[in-house]
Parts: structure tokens; sequence; C-alpha cells
């Protein structure tokens, strides 16, 4: 045994390197901003914090870490240290340099002692294999408490899995026949309801339970004014009703109408795409990302496989494939219950990404367009790249029960083992019945284990839905963080409610983002929303629903109509969708270089992105280059 001891520590450092205890601010939880100061103590290479010291002292704990687990970043202008470990992230900052750089040579000490113990029980272990196996008890014996211990703060890598809920549902491919049909019977359908933990409004004390992640600054990677954090909660949402929803006769008949309409009135869109999706488990992303830390991903360069074939203007346009919420908004008399459904269609906006952590969509180019006319489903959409630097996506749309507009700033900042997606900008939408003009933000997205091919998403944070030609009522709906002990089916969480003037609960409603809304406070207890069911090959085709299947589909008659800036003709994109990944691979780099010049050629001949309004004969903007004709246009592109 002494032969053992020798051996795994020989060549190792196992001193225990000094405690490390003082106070530095700590980003503020979600949605409070700014930063606080907080207690820390470092001791064998765990990072423990409280409000004080004598907190930790009696083991009150707000929170504690596994430094050897963690990707650590440190920006020495701002004295900020910030430690990602996937499922936990502390943004740190010391207020003096002397203070800073002691902590950081500390926090490098107690990161070489915590993996130089690992590497010591690795090479225990495989000493006592090689002396035989009398041996390897007494060694394990030894080691047992220290395994226990690194395994206590290993990461959670395994992906969770979104559950979905078995529910009744139908295709939506219908003219609007079907959609005017359907909606006549809404005023006395009475919807089956979730399953009963999806409706239940969730609890105070569940919304204001403890995480320890943050979203980034937005202004620039070395700022530390805009501050956000990581908690998130409504104080005044309360769960009072029991009421269940009835089962009626409606749901059949209007279920019955559907049916007929799916069979005779098919559009006749694609269900397939022509090739599935290229496997990327063999892409050095930690390479890519590990290059990039605290930087906007937004200007690195990804190989095409990474890719989905969709870009961010389509995207864009899945925010719209549940208009039926609006068009019940439209007609919807008491404004209170018409807050909800507008609030319903702003979750549905986000269902798409439990099945689409694996890809991520194409950037566009400066210029690059999108038109989306759909008929069967009652609106036209139009969407458009309007800047390069700073990336920003501009949409429109119009239908005769709404209008749709947004212009979307995104910022993507990498923490070492998850990525943050943050949209500035807000959401509008308009309802011409009543003259009213919704709001809103929209939550922060984080892909988690993002270097594995395990990775999963999430959104969390506060959104506010306002009505800016009335204040009788507002909304508040929280996107809650998943906590590190969270089952799979407490993930996902979405909590709302709809206040007056004088701030008193209206109506309250809850549930998942990726299963349904449920809304108890109505005068019928209903659910509000649920997800089209997924295509039952979604995974082997980038896990994209139907609807995300026809938006990059090219007709005959598309191309005859569409301008030559639209994304379906982006050549990068096609080729990638048809399988043929080398080949879109060098396509997307000679499109990037040819933006590079292009922006280049702009900022020295001081031209600019001007608007024009000819394409299209509604009203929306149509934004082009100044003196080109169309086919210079798609040269440029292109």
């Amino acid at each position: 045994m002494n032969d053992a001891s020798s051996v795994t520590g020989s060549s190792l450092d196992l001193s225990i390197p000094g405690i490390c205890e003082g106070y530095l601010m700590k980003r503020r939880k979600y949605p409070l901003k700014g930063w606080h100061k907080r207690y820390f103590l470092l001791e064998k290479g765990i990072l423990k914090y409280s409000k004080t010291q004598q907190d930790i002292q009696r083991g009150k704990l707000h929170g504690s870490l596994d430094i050897s687990m963690a990707v650590m970043s440190v920006n020495k202008k701002s004295k900020r240290i910030d430690l990602d470990a996937g499922d936990n992230l502390y943004h740190l900052k010391a207020k003096s340099s002397d203070i800073f750089y002691i902590w950081l040579t500390k926090l490098c000490a107690h990161r070489v002692f915590r993996k130089n113990e690992a590497m010591s029980v690795h090479r225990g272990v495989l000493h006592a294999l090689s002396l035989g196996q009398n041996t390897l008890p007494a060694v394990a014996s030894q080691q047992s408490k220290l395994i226990v211990s690194i395994n206590s703060h290993r990461s959670n890598d395994v992906l969770c899995l979104c559950k979905l809920v078995s529910l009744k549902s139908i295709k939506d491919l219908l003219i609007p026949i079907k959609r005017n049909l359907l909606f006549s019977f809404t005023s006395f359908q009475k919807t089956p309801s979730l399953d009963r933990h999806s409706h239940r409004a969730p609890s105070v004390a569940e919304s204001m339970a403890e995480y320890y992640d943050a979203s980034e600054v937005i202004v620039c990677e070395t700022s530390s004014d805009a501050e956000a954090s990581d908690e998130s909660g409504l104080s005044d949402i309360t769960t009072t009703s029991n009421s269940e929803p009835e089962e009626g006769p409606s749901k059949d008949l209007s279920t019955l109408v559907c049916l007929i309409f799916f069979f005779f009135c098919d559009p006749g869109r694609r269900k397939t795409l022509p090739a599935p999706g290229a496997d990327n488990s063999h892409i050095g992303i930690m390479t890519i990302l590990y290059n990039n830390i605290g930087k906007d991903l937004s200007r690195v360069s990804m190989p095409a496989v990474l890719n989905e074939p969709l870009c961010l203007l389509q995207r864009l346009s899945e925010e719209l494939e549940y208009p039926e919420l609006l068009d019940i908004a439209n007609h919807t008399d008491d404004p209170y219950e018409r807050m909800v459904y507008v609030a319903a269609f702003s979750i549905s906006g986000y269902a798409w990404a439990s099945w689409r952590n694996r890809y991520k969509p194409f950037n566009p180019v400066l210029g690059e367009t999108y038109e989306n006319h759909r008929e069967d489903r009652g609106f036209r959409f139009i969407s458009e790249q309007v800047s390069h630097h700073p990336p920003i996506s501009a949409c429109h749309a119009e239908s005769e029960n709404f209008t749709f507009w947004q212009d979307q700033r995104w910022k993507n900042k990498f923490w070492g083992k998850s990525v943050e997606i943050i949209s500035t900008g807000l959401v509008n939408v308009t309802l011409p019945n009543y003259g009213d003009h919704y709001e809103w933000n929209k939550a922060v997205t984080c892909i988690h284990s993002v270097l594995s091919q395990q990775r999963w998403l999430e959104h969390y944070g506060e959104v506010v839905i306002k009505n800016t030609k009335s204040d009788m009522c507002t909304c508040k709906m929280t996107f809650v963080k998943s906590r590190y002990w969270s089952s799979e089916s407490g993930k996902n969480e979405v909590q709302g409610a709809v206040l007056n003037r004088a701030g008193e609960v209206v109506h309250r409603f809850g549930g998942f983002w990726h299963e349904g809304i449920f809304c108890d406070t109505l005068p019928t207890p209903k659910c509000l929303w649920k997800p089209n069911p997924q295509p039952d090959d979604h995974f082997e085709f980038y896990g994209f629903s139907q609807y995300a299947r026809e938006l990059n589909e090219l007709t005959a008659e598309l191309k005859d109509v569409l301008p030559p800036t639209d994304t379906r003709f982006r050549p990068d994109q096609r080729l990638l969708e048809e399988g043929k990944v080398m080949e879109a691979d060098k396509k997307k780099d000679e499109i990037e270089e040819k933006q590079r010049e292009r922006r280049k050629e702009i900022v020295q001949t001081q031209q600019c992105h001007v608007t024009e309004s000819k394409h299209l004969d509604w009203a929306v903007l149509r934004l082009t280059f100044m003196n080109l004709t169309a086919e210079e246009k798609k040269l440029l592109l292109w």
C-alpha cells in the first residue's frame, strides 16, 4: 500500500493551497440589475458564498462551485472573473487590482489542486490494478471520499429531453375558410386541459428559488454597467382555483371540420426535406468557441455543418406559426381576456426551441430578404437584414385580424459551457377591431452544455406586455429558470398574470412553453394553446416542425415572383438542405468574403442602406441598395 501511495503522489503536487476569503461583488439575481456585495470562501477547490462571514460559518450558504469543473474567463481591465460550470455561472468583480490578483492567483492554485487530486485517484486505481486484485480494495477505500466529493460537484451534462404531453391536436395546413369556421366555434368551445402539472399555476415558492446563472452585458465585452441577473418570479401570483375544464360536444365538431378540410383542401406543401441533417458530432466546436470566450459569436465564422437550412429571417417567421391566437384576440371584447390571448401568442413563438438544439440558423447577409405569403394561415410576412454590424433583422406581417412587426438585434455570448442569446428590441402587435397596440420584450435564450452533443436549451427572464393605447391592463410573464436539482417535468415553466390599473391580478395562466398554456380564471377554464405535434422523423430532419419544413420551399411559381435577394435563393443554404455539406461550406465562405468586401466598399464610398416600397402593394418597407439593379444585388449577395 505504501508503494501505491508513493506512485500516486510522486509526480503530483497534492499540497492544499491556502484558504482565500473576503468580500467580492457578484452580479445580482434575475431580474434585478447591478451588483451586490457577498462574502466568498475558497477552500480545497470549492468556492462558497453567502451574505456575511457569519452565515458561512453557520453553514447558511447561497451557493457553492467546484472550481475545477468551471471554465474561468478573466477581464483584467474591469477586474472581473467569470466562472461557468454549465449549470452555475458566477460573474464576480473585485474593487481593487490587488484583491483581483489575489483571488485570481488563488483560484488558479485551487484549480490545479483539484485536478491533481482527481489525477491521483486515477493513477492510484491503475496502479492497484497493476499490482493485483488484493491491492485494489485498499486503494479504493482511501480514495472513496475524494471520488464522492468530485462527483458531487460535477456538472450535469445530460440532455434534458422535453417530455411531450399526449394531447389531441390537428394540422393547420388549411385554407382561410377552415380558419373562419374554426373561429366560429371558439365562443362555445370547451378545450380539454393539459396534464395536471401543466395547468396548475406555479407557486411563488417555486418561482423564488435560487439560481446561479446570469445574462451577459449587451453593450460591449468590457462593460459592467447595464447588468442583468438570474432569478425571476412574480410576487403577486398565487394559486387558489382548482376548477377543471369541461369536455363539450363542440370540441368533436370543430375537430371534424378540421379533418374534413384537411383531406379536401390540403394546400400541397412539402412534408419533408430533400436530405436528412448531417452529423456534426465530429466538429471540434470546443476549439472554435474557446478561442472566442466573451466575444460576440455573430462575428465568428462557423462550419456549414453546424447550421440548419434556415436563416434568422425565416426563424422570425416561425413566431407566426400560431396566428389563430391573434385572430381570437381580435374578436374578444373583454380587454383582460384579450390580453391573455396576446400573451399566449407571445409564448407560442418559443415552442420550436424544444427540438432545435443541435444546429444554428444561418446568419443573413446585409440586404438579404425573406417573404412568406400564407393564404392558408391568413397572413403575409416579409423580413430583411437591415444592418451588418451590429446585426439587425426587421420583419413585418399583415392579416385582416392583426399587424405584427419587430426589429431585433441578437447578441450571443459564450461563457465556457453555455451560450446566451440576448435579443433587444420590442415585438409589436396591433388589433384593428379595438385599436390596441401591444408591445413586449423577449426572454433570454440559453444553450447549456454547448460543447457536448447533449446540448439543451431554455428560456428565462421576465416579459412584460403593455397596451400603448390604454393603461387598463398589463401582463407580466416569467419564464422560470430551471434549477440544478429540477426534474425534467419542472423545466420550461411559464407563469403569467394580467393586472389591472391598481396592480391587482385579474387573470392567471401558466404551463410550459413546449407543451401548452392553461388559464383557470376565465369564465370557462381552458387550454389557451398547445403546440402542433412534431413529425415522426423530426430528429432526423434538424428537429423541424411541419411549418419549418415549408419555410425554405422554392416552387416554380415562387421563382418567378420572389426578388433575387430572397433567402430561398441563397446557394449555401440550398446546398446544405440538399445534403451537399462540402459544397455548402465552400459557398458559405465565398458569401461571407463577398460581404466583407462589400462592407469595406460601403464604408469607403459612404453609401447607405435605403428604403423603397415598389415590390409589394401593401404597406411595408422594401429595403434595398442604392442604384443597383436586381441582377447586381444578386451577384453581390450570392
